[in-house]
């Protein structure tokens, strides 16, 4: 019986890396400068837990804009701007009517 010969690099191959973007929780702890760094200029990076998604690392202005309230007002300037604005639309007064459906 003959053995295979035993490389110098077995058992000490590192696991393959997650596409850009996603990192290992261990690998984000470990470089968080970086972490933080690329998601200032590259935008969102996803940080996995066994696998999936657990936390993205955004932006602060990104995250602001994302959680920011909407209030409707780029609609209400959107349809101001519109060159039709002699045509009215009337707000509706009453509640829609509704249908009795059985499940």
């Amino acid at each position: 019986m003959t053995r295979k010969p035993i490389s110098k690099t077995a058992g000490t191959q590192r696991p393959p890396q997650p596409p850009l973007g996603r990192w290992r929780l261990q690998d984000a702890k470990a470089r968080f400068s970086e972490l933080v760094r690329l998601a200032r200029s590259e935008g969102p990076q996803h940080v996995t837990l066994h696998g999936r998604d657990a936390v993205v690392v955004v932006d602060a202005g990104e995250f602001q804009h994302l959680s920011a309230r909407r209030t409707g007002q780029l609609l209400i300037d959107a349809l101001q701007a519109l060159p039709h604005r002699d045509v009215e639309i009337a707000p509706r007064r009453s509640v829609m009517p509704v249908r009795d459906v059985k499940l």
